[in-house]
């Protein structure tokens, strides 16, 4: 999928252009959704620098259906952690739903503790 060789290239213009303008981004380490591309975009960019050794694994859904599930294994702060980005794909062929859920709990914890950090630092978001 291009999401996914957009990811891996690191190559945050795709990503963007793959984003529906009101994509809703559901984290892992909080209850309330992100909308908005500007917002999912904000937090893509810091997480893609916060992951140590990011790669996907496996993918799952079928070619004709606007679901996939994407699973991934990452670093953070020495923390190995495995997660999924679950997408779907609206009527415009772009996406417009993504959640990710990560395990183990360590992990989240070591992600949401480097991206509070990130998000609430000064000159974040700027």
């Amino acid at each position: 999928k291009a999401f996914r060789e957009a990811v891996e290239a690191n190559d945050l213009q795709a990503i963007e252009a793959l984003l529906s303008e009101d994509v809703v981004f559901r984290s892992p380490a909080v209850f309330t959704p992100y909308e908005g591309k500007a917002a999912a975009m904000h937090i893509l960019r810091n997480v893609i620098e916060v992951f140590e050794n990011f790669h996907y694994v496996t993918e799952a859904g079928s070619p004709d259906s606007p679901d996939s599930v994407l699973v991934f294994e990452a670093e953070v702060d020495g923390k190995k952690l495995t997660g999924c980005d679950i997408l779907h794909v609206g009527p415009d062929g772009l996406i417009d739903d993504f959640m990710v859920m990560v395990r183990p709990l360590n992990g989240l914890m070591a992600l949401a503790t480097a991206m509070r950090e990130r998000l609430t630092a000064p000159g974040a978001g700027h």
